[in-house]
């Protein structure tokens, strides 16, 4: 065998150039992925902090409209206070009442003889009556709610057993 006779375990000089290609586009593959790879990593990442930011700014201005609302109602307080105006008071209440409406308050205000619900109400005393206990003898003061959520549980007399 002579020395210059290919060897049977290295390629051929054309077949390396096949395989530098080869390989060349496989790393070109790679780093096209690897790019696409990292560019969607900053794009969900930028819109992480997009939707971060508008959660702050909901949760900073999530009063607003109510605010505004509420402005007009404050001024016509101070006014009918000057005036010690009777009818200026009851418009003051009726624009805090179309206020908490727009806005979706609502208020809880049980009638006597309601059963009483620990999820509306709270009990702030019980005094013997004639009436079903656990139902509602008097209201001291309205409760509210936002939606379904109560803000405040109206406070309220109940009804307990009379004792013999």
């Amino acid at each position: 065998m002579s020395e210059h006779a290919p060897q049977p375990d290295s390629p051929a000089p054309a077949e390396e150039k096949t395989l530098d290609k080869l390989l060349a586009e496989a790393q070109a593959r790679i780093d096209e992925q690897k790019d696409a790879w990292m560019r969607a990593m900053a794009d969900a990442e930028n819109a992480r902090k997009r939707a971060r930011a508008d959660v702050e700014a909901a949760h900073k201005f999530a009063v607003e409209r109510m605010a505004e609302s509420l402005l007009p109602v404050m001024d016509s307080m101070e006014a009918a206070l000057q005036s010690k105006d009777v009818s200026g008071i009851e418009i003051t209440s009726r624009q805090l009442k179309s206020a908490l409406e727009k806005a979706n308050v609502q208020d809880i205000n049980p009638a006597s003889g309601e059963r009483f619900d620990p999820h509306k109400h709270q009990a702030m005393a019980a005094v013997e009556s004639s009436a079903e206990p656990n139902t509602i003898v008097a209201v001291m003061q309205k409760g509210y709610r936002l939606h379904d959520r109560v803000l405040r549980p109206a406070l309220v007399t109940v009804a307990k057993a009379l004792e013999n």
